[in-house]
């Protein structure tokens, strides 16, 4: 078994597994703030023509070198929604 890593060194195209070991997709991006350290999810492709799903840090059970495996199974992977791009947000500066 491969060692525990850091959010920090998800990279895009990482195997994405099931609780089970099976795969389910790919990393496509990894959602967080850096700065702060703070890990909110990731999104995975889960097929050629079908658009991206995102998965909430919280349902995210561990991270080893090159794969993410969720504590998820494959039907509630299935589930997962789309991933909607956030809004811009805007600096507002008092009067």
């Amino acid at each position: 078994m491969s060692d525990l890593v850091s959010w920090l060194v998800i990279e895009p195209g990482w195997k994405v597994v099931d609780r089970d070991g099976d795969e389910v997709g790919k990393v496509e991006e990894i959602v967080g703030d850096t700065a702060l350290d703070v890990f909110n999810g990731l999104t995975i492709g889960v097929g050629l023509l079908k658009k991206v799903r995102y998965v909430a840090g919280e349902r995210v059970a561990e991270i080893t070198e090159g794969q993410v495996r969720l504590a998820l199974d494959k039907n509630e992977v299935a589930q997962l929604g789309e991933y909607q791009e956030p809004p811009p947000s805007k600096r507002v500066l008092p009067e």
